[in-house]
């Protein structure tokens, strides 16, 4: 079976909302949008297209998709990470969605969101979910996250949706990377190991 990996670019305080920018997402009146942008360097952006790259398909919620489905396919083919994600196949998690889709290789993911993602992975051997914050709460709840790939970034926002909300589930980590890059961007990635032990400090 293959891997569900969860990549999140997010702030010290845990804030995902729209990192690349102003008009990404103003849901809730969040006013803070590209925070990402003056901290994402040429050697930070390589690092994130080289945990990318071992994606074979990309599994995305509704705002996610839209944004996405209306910039990447407009970008040079040449840029390698536009390449890959518009080569890859794509699947988006959505009640609400009733457009077609418009993005080549993309498609709906019907019924029961366990089966279509235990499918999935039966399919494919690493399953990329990029942002899309309401479908990360449902797959943390539901213990359906194999990997945790999140690039912390040195900014407080104190408001803004997070990425550990509702849908987090009590979980033991493993931390299997972590790199320092020159702008102050923490790459961590961590396992699913199990559920947390308890002790007493004493």
């Amino acid at each position: 079976m293959g891997r569900l990996v969860v990549t999140e670019f997010m702030t010290l305080d845990g804030v995902a909302q729209a990192p690349g920018g102003p008009d990404e997402d103003r849901n809730d009146g969040f006013s803070f949008g590209g925070w990402q942008a003056p901290l994402l360097n040429q050697e930070a952006g390589q690092a994130v297209f080289e945990q990318a790259k071992t994606m074979d398909a990309l599994l995305l919620g509704r705002k996610t998709y839209e944004i996405f489905a209306n910039y990447w396919p407009t970008v040079p083919q040449e840029i390698p990470f536009a390449a890959l994600l518009n080569a890859v196949p794509k699947y988006v998690a959505s009640h609400t969605l009733t457009e077609p889709l418009s993005w080549n290789g993309a498609r709906r993911l019907d019924g029961n969101l366990v089966e279509s993602i235990t499918e999935m992975k039966n399919r494919h051997d690493e399953v990329h979910v990029i942002g899309s914050l309401d479908l990360v709460q449902s797959l943390l709840r539901l213990g359906l996250v194999d990997r945790l790939d999140l690039w912390q970034h040195p900014v407080l926002l104190g408001t803004g949706k997070r990425v550990f909300g509702d849908g987090t589930v009590p979980v033991a980590l493993e931390l299997t990377e972590a790199v320092i890059h020159a702008s102050g961007i923490l790459q961590l990635s961590y396992t699913m190991i199990g559920t947390p032990t308890y002790g007493e400090m004493a």
